[in-house]
């Protein structure tokens, strides 16, 4: 397989060869590097001050491949006859990253000024598989990153006409880009575009993601098919990979405000808002966030002298990860103020005691219907705070969300999603088996014919409707 990068003259004064800078190969030079069964050479087969291009090539020796791999993959035959020696996919994103793992950085000491020049750019691939969505998925893929793209289909056998096309395009782009973000959109893009990857995949991944696609892919249109194609479809690393890329585009949900919206205030800063507005009249203390995920209600809460004890659970180590370093926990005056601390919602933990209040903003929704009971025995029978605030989409606002998970939902994690009568049902039998009290409320921008796109219930104890 090969890729080619052409770069002409960024500015007057700076020569197209000095791409060779940025990419830490001279252009005089042929690199080769040997990876197991995969063969990796760079060179430049034109460098004029005006234009330069180099190319990227991969010798890939598909029998070595089987040899290497782990597991009993011998007896296949389409382990030693495939397309990997041809088409762009993760092999080539594995070199590239490899290959020039100082120019993705972003990182050039010799010339720190070239690396956010926008240089003038056209990457060619002569064979990039499309699976499941063919040019029209190319040009959704790369278009809204600015580039111009052109593809041709390419014949199963160009001798024989009547086969018909086959599921590879060759593959154009051109456009200005930083070389840092170009490396790093192919890094990332390729391996979604063939829907497979020749390596486990596994949590280190979803760093990769993060780190590869930055504002980018959080911004991206099609950033949820990305995200599943890049983690194999693996729903738990989609979903915590989701979650980090929705901290980065600041939105709330992978579904968050419908494009006519007036209010551009996202819907998670209502919806926090609205939580400490209960907390704040509730002269609540002690509170906790059950299922604070990474932590932005946890941190709110620390910035309020009134409380005096804040719990952060979630069933995620990699979220109380996240959160502990969002916290800066360990610079913290008062160290025994704020804990964060692995714990499922459906087994009872003593360390919950005591609490004054305890929020479950957008949780119940991830919770499998038969195990509610546990959750509702743990958070309101056992731990029993005086308040207990509640969060979770309302299912009628959805009509106007133009863009669903598959499974009809706004997240591809939840288990199901309450009607407005659906969740008033449920609070109302919450209270009626551990003593509590409920009153509602919507939180958002109100739609007449189906409500808020949030619902709360704030649950009291001991206190009359």
């Amino acid at each position: 397989m090969i890729l080619t990068l052409t770069a002409q003259r960024p500015a007057p004064d700076v020569p197209a060869g000095d791409l060779g800078f940025l990419l830490h190969k001279h252009p005089d030079r042929v690199l080769t590097a040997e990876q197991g069964a995969v063969t990796t050479h760079v060179f430049y087969p034109e460098n004029t001050p005006e234009q330069t291009t180099l190319a990227v090539l991969l010798e890939v020796d598909p029998v070595g491949l089987v040899r290497s791999a782990r597991g009993d993959t011998q007896s296949v035959l389409g382990q030693y006859v495939n397309d990997r020696p041809y088409a762009a996919s993760s092999m080539l994103a594995v070199a590239l990253g490899r290959t020039f793992s100082t120019a993705l950085a972003a990182r050039c000491t010799s010339r720190p000024e070239l690396v956010d020049l926008r240089w003038p750019l056209q990457v060619r691939l002569p064979a990039v598989p499309a699976r499941h969505g063919g040019a029209d998925l190319v040009r959704r893929l790369f278009e809204p990153l600015g580039w111009s793209v052109t593809t041709r289909d390419l014949p199963l056998d160009e001798t024989v006409p009547t086969w018909g096309t086959s599921r590879y395009v060759d593959l154009e782009l051109a456009g200005r880009a930083r070389i840092a973000d170009v490396l790093a959109q192919l890094y990332v893009l390729l391996p979604v575009l063939d829907d497979a990857k020749h390596y486990w995949v596994g949590e280190e991944e979803i760093d990769k993601l993060v780190r590869r696609g930055g504002d980018w892919l959080a911004a991206h249109p099609e950033r949820d098919l990305i995200t599943a194609r890049y983690l194999a479809h693996r729903r738990h690393l989609v979903v915590d990979a989701l979650d980090r890329l929705v901290d980065v585009d600041g939105t709330a949900s992978p579904v968050e405000e419908p494009d006519n919206a007036e209010v551009r205030v996202p819907l998670k800063e209502h919806r926090r808002a609205a939580i400490l507005a209960v907390l704040r009249e509730s002269g609540a203390a002690r509170v906790a966030d059950l299922g604070c995920g990474q932590g932005q209600l946890v941190a709110a809460l620390a910035a309020d002298a009134q409380y005096t004890s804040i719990l952060g659970t979630d069933v995620s180590v990699r979220a109380l990860q996240q959160a502990a370093r969002r916290l800066h926990l360990d610079r913290m005056p008062d160290p025994d103020r704020v804990r964060l601390f692995q714990s499922a919602l459906t087994y009872r933990d003593e360390r919950l005691n005591g609490l004054d209040a305890a929020v479950l903003s957008e949780v119940v929704e991830h919770v499998d219907p038969p195990r509610l009971p546990a959750l509702e025995r743990v958070v309101f029978g056992e731990a029993a705070p005086t308040t207990v605030i509640v969060t979770t989409p309302n299912a009628e606002y959805n009509v106007n969300y133009p863009d669903l998970f598959e499974n009809g939902f706004r997240h591809a994690d939840h288990r199901f999603e309450w009607t407005r009568a659906e969740f008033a049902q449920w609070a109302g039998g919450v209270c009626a088996r551990f003593g509590y009290s409920v009153a509602t409320l919507g939180v958002g921008d109100e739609d007449p014919a189906v409500g808020t796109p949030t619902q709360l219930a704030v649950f009291s104890k001991g206190v009359a409707a």
